[in-house]
């Protein structure tokens, strides 16, 4: 069985897309289609900007997802199951008709703009931490005083942290002496995937609510589950919760594999999904569709 992921926020670069919109009549019609949507032409940015302009919360999200799902109808991808890691939940869910292109876009550039509100109110960050078992990172999260929690399983041996700024500092400190090779702070714009990010899941909760989501072709793994969803109604339950809950990366894909996934296809900017399922699972093939 086919299995298809899609990266999220990070994966950006310069020129992104750029031989997608010259080489396919469709991608270019996409690509306009969302400059219009937008009311800004953001292919200019992806194709010339500069990394800092790429950075920019209102251009970083609706830019991944749209070099992916714009690559996968290129591809015309037929997946047996899909999976997104934070952002790239929502292409995954174009990708397997849950979501239409034009309501996915929409909806990735209201969570962007709620995201950078939410980050604006307290001072907040993320960690990368490596080589500590989750459960130990967990506690550690647990004993200290103020709001930190594991965010990211993004395979195992590493995990990213989020909360506010000093908890997250003392949580460095603390693993850096249970053992951690690295307990690194992250140059973010804030605490994603914590109970931070509460003022954004509110703001975007209502805007899924009132987007029309289908029955899609095959199931997603959800970041805040790692199963297997196909109704609807769950789908927008657990996009909603996905800004304040962890992404069960390692979960999500242990399980794909167990449910039958023999292949894995990122599609989108980058292969740093493609890198993690290797991590996760020596045996399973991985290929990397980037244009």
């Amino acid at each position: 069985m086919k299995a298809y992921v899609f990266p999220g926020q990070g994966a950006q670069f310069t020129g992104m897309g750029k031989d997608l919109y010259e080489n396919s009549a469709e991608a270019k019609a996409l690509f306009e289609k969302a400059n219009d949507i937008l009311g800004f032409r953001i292919t200019d940015i992806m194709f010339e900007g500069t990394a800092d302009e790429l950075k920019e919360t209102k251009v970083t999200q609706p830019a991944v997802f749209l070099h992916s799902v714009i690559l996968a109808k290129t591809l015309n991808i037929k997946p047996d199951m899909v999976a997104g890691h934070s952002l790239g939940e929502f292409s995954a869910l174009v990708a397997n008709g849950a979501l239409s292109f034009e309501d996915g876009l929409k909806l990735v550039s209201q969570r962007a703009m709620a995201m950078q509100k939410a980050c604006e109110i307290t001072p907040s960050t993320m960690a990368a931490v490596l080589n500590l078992d989750d459960k130990v990172v967990e506690d550690i999260c647990a004993s200290i005083d103020g709001v930190v929690v594991a965010a990211n399983y993004n395979c195992p041996g590493q995990l990213v942290i989020s909360g506010e700024y000093k908890a997250v500092e003392l949580a460095c400190e603390k693993m850096k002496k249970a053992g951690a090779k690295r307990a690194l702070i992250l140059p973010v714009g804030g605490a994603f995937h914590s109970p931070m990010m509460e003022p954004a899941r509110e703001e975007l909760a209502a805007a899924i609510e009132a987007t029309t989501f289908s029955t899609p072709t095959c199931p997603v793994y959800q970041n805040v589950t790692a199963s297997a969803v196909s109704n609807p109604d769950e789908i927008k339950k657990n996009l909603i919760a996905q800004l304040t809950g962890a992404v069960k990366w390692t979960q999500s894909v242990q399980q794909m594999i167990k449910d039958g996934a023999t292949s894995f296809t990122e599609v989108g900017p980058g292969k740093v999904l493609v890198g993690l399922v290797n991590k996760i699972d020596k045996e399973v093939e991985t290929i990397s569709a980037t244009l």
